[in-house]
C-alpha cells in the first residue's frame, strides 16, 4: 500500500473521535486487514470503516478492538 493510501486511512480512522483509534498501535491495527480486505476502497463518508465492518469475523483482533471502540463513540 502506498504512503498516501496508508495516511488517509490513518486519518479516515482517526477523524472517528475514537481515543484508541488516534493511539500509535490504534491507527496501524487495521492496516493488514485494511491490506487484505478493502485496498480498493476509497477513503471517505464511512466507507473504509463499512467495508472493514462487512469482513469482521475476519479482522485481526487489534482491528476488531478499534471499530468496537469506534462503534461506543
Amino acid at each position: 500500500m502506498s504512503k498516501l493510501r496508508f495516511a488517509i486511512l490513518v486519518l479516515a480512522i482517526g477523524c472517528s473521535g475514537s481515543a484508541v483509534a488516534q493511539t500509535a498501535d490504534g491507527r496501524g491495527a487495521c492496516k493488514a486487514d485494511y491490506d487484505k480486505y478493502c485496498a480498493g476502497t476509497l477513503p471517505g463518508g464511512g466507507r473504509v470503516v463499512a467495508c472493514l465492518n462487512k469482513q469482521h469475523h475476519q479482522l485481526s483482533d487489534a482491528c476488531k478492538q478499534v471499530l468496537a471502540s469506534r462503534k461506543k463513540q
